[in-house]
C-alpha cells in the first residue's frame, strides 16, 4: 500500500511529539519533587497567574479537558493547595484560589519552570524565540477556524 502520507512530517503529529517530549520530562521532575502530575500542576498554575477561576475557566484557558481537571482540582484541595470560595453570580459554582501552601509551592515551582524553558530554548539563535512564540500561536488561533466543522 503506497500512499504520499509521510506521518514524521505532518505537522500534528510533530506539534503533539514535542509537547509529549516536553511535558514528559517536566512532569517527572513535578512528580519528583512536589508530587504534582501534570494536569495538577497546569491547574495551579493557571490559578497561580489569574487568581481565583471556576474549574470551567481552568478547562477553558488550559484546553484541558474538564474532567481532568476536575481531578486535578479535587488533588490540589485534598492537599491543601487550593480552595472553594462561593462563586458571588452563580450559587451552583465556585472559585478555586490557591491557599498559602499552594501559593509557597507555586513560588518553588516557577523558577524550576522558567529554568526548563531557559533550556530548551538555549541553543536557539537570535531571534528564533519569538519567531517560534509567534508561529505557536499563529497555529493555536488557526486552529479554532479550520477542520472538519470550518
Amino acid at each position: 500500500m503506497s500512499t504520499d502520507f509521510d506521518l514524521a512530517n505532518f505537522l500534528p503529529y510533530q506539534l503533539s511529539i514535542a509537547s509529549n517530549a516536553v511535558s514528559n520530562r517536566i512532569a517527572e521532575l513535578y512528580f519528583r519533587e512536589f508530587g504534582l502530575k501534570v494536569t495538577e500542576w497546569r491547574s495551579m498554575a493557571m490559578l497561580g497567574d489569574a487568581g481565583p477561576l471556576t474549574q470551567r475557566e481552568i478547562a477553558q484557558r488550559t484546553l484541558m479537558d474538564k474532567v481532568a481537571v476536575n481531578r486535578a482540582c479535587k488533588v490540589l484541595e485534598e492537599r491543601g493547595l487550593a480552595r472553594r470560595l462561593p462563586h458571588e453570580r452563580d450559587g451552583r459554582s465556585h472559585h478555586l484560589e490557591l491557599s498559602e501552601a499552594g501559593q509557597d509551592m507555586h513560588a518553588r515551582i516557577v523558577p524550576m519552570a522558567r529554568g526548563i524553558e531557559e533550556a530548551l530554548l538555549a541553543e536557539m539563535a537570535p531571534g528564533e524565540e519569538k519567531t517560534l512564540r509567534h508561529l505557536l500561536d499563529h497555529i493555536r488561533q488557526r486552529a479554532t477556524q479550520v477542520g472538519p466543522e470550518a
